[in-house]
C-alpha cells in the first residue's frame, strides 16, 4: 500500500514505543517521516531503521512544551522535504512520571506535566497548520488515552484535555481543510507501561478486558493511518478507542 505516496509526516514522540511503531507505519506506505523527539540518540536510531528498511525518515529534536521549538521543527521539516501533510502528536511524559495526587503533586511538576502532555500538542499544531492550510490541507493524530475515563490523577485530565482540544480544533482547522482526530488506547505493553504500572494492576485491567490481552503498539497503527489518511476524508473532531473494549461510550 501507498496511501501516503509523495507527502511528509511528522511524529512527536517518535523515539520509541508507540510512536516508533506509527513513524514506520507511516514510512513504510510512502510517507517522509520527521522522526521527532527529545532523545537524539533513540530518535536516529529509529529513522536510521526507516531508512535501512527502504523508507525515508530523519530525525528532528523537538520540545513540545516549546513553541520555538515546535516552530523550528515545523522549518526543519519544510526544509527537508518542501511540505508538511500530517501530524501525530504523540509525545508525552509517561514512562518516567511521578505518581502522586492532583491535591499533592508539586505544582512545578504538574506545570511541567501539562506542559507535554496536554499544551504541546497545541503548540506543534499551531506551528504547523498554516503550513499545511498552504498546501491545501492535511491530518492531525492526537494520542489520547482512555485514561481521560478512568481515574488517572493528572495524566487523565491531560487526556481530557487533549480531547477536548481534538475536538475544539476540529472546528477552528476545518475551514483549511484539515482534519484532526485522536486515538485513545486501553493497555499497551511497552516499556513505559511497565516502568509506570505494577505488575498486578496490568493484570487487574486485562481481566476487565473483553479482548483478554495487553495491546501493542502494532495494534494501534491502523487506526492511526486510517484517520490520517484520505479514507478518512470526512472524519475530523473523533476520539477513536482502540482499547480492547476497555471503555463503552453510548
Amino acid at each position: 500500500m501507498s496511501r501516503f505516496a509523495g507527502r511528509s509526516a511528522i511524529v512527536t514522540g517518535a523515539a520509541q514505543g508507540i510512536g516508533a511503531a506509527y513513524a514506520q507505519a507511516l514510512a513504510a506506505e510512502g510517507a517522509k517521516v520527521v522522526v521527532a523527539d527529545r532523545n537524539a540518540e533513540a530518535g536516529k536510531a529509529v529513522a536510521e531503521k526507516i531508512v535501512a528498511d527502504g523508507g525515508t525518515a530523519v530525525f528532528g529534536e523537538v520540545d513540545v512544551a516549546d513553541p520555538d521549538s515546535a516552530a523550528a521543527l515545523a522549518a526543519f521539516t519544510l526544509e527537508r522535504f518542501g511540505a508538511i501533510d500530517h501530524l501525530v502528536n504523540n509525545a508525552a511524559i509517561y514512562g518516567d512520571m511521578k505518581l502522586d495526587l492532583l491535591l499533592t503533586v508539586p505544582w512545578d511538576y504538574y506545570k511541567k506535566f501539562m506542559s507535554v502532555n496536554m499544551d504541546g500538542a497545541l503548540n506543534v499544531t499551531r506551528a504547523v497548520w498554516e503550513h499545511m492550510a498552504k498546501g491545501g490541507g492535511g491530518s492531525i493524530v492526537n494520542q489520547s488515552s482512555t485514561a481521560a475515563w478512568l481515574y488517572s490523577g493528572f495524566y487523565g485530565l491531560a487526556k481530557v484535555g487533549v480531547n477536548g482540544l481534538t475536538q475544539q480544533l476540529a472546528t477552528e482547522l476545518g475551514g483549511s481543510n484539515i482534519r484532526i482526530n485522536a486515538i485513545a488506547p486501553g493497555p499497551i505493553d511497552t516499556e513505559a507501561t511497565k516502568n509506570v504500572t505494577p505488575g498486578n494492576m496490568v493484570r487487574d485491567m486485562v481481566n476487565r478486558l473483553p479482548l483478554k490481552r495487553m495491546g501493542t503498539p502494532e495494534d494501534l497503527v491502523g487506526a492511526c493511518l486510517f484517520l490520517l489518511s484520505d479514507d478518512a476524508n470526512w472524519v475530523t473532531g473523533q476520539i477513536v478507542n482502540v482499547d480492547g473494549g476497555q471503555i463503552f461510550r453510548s
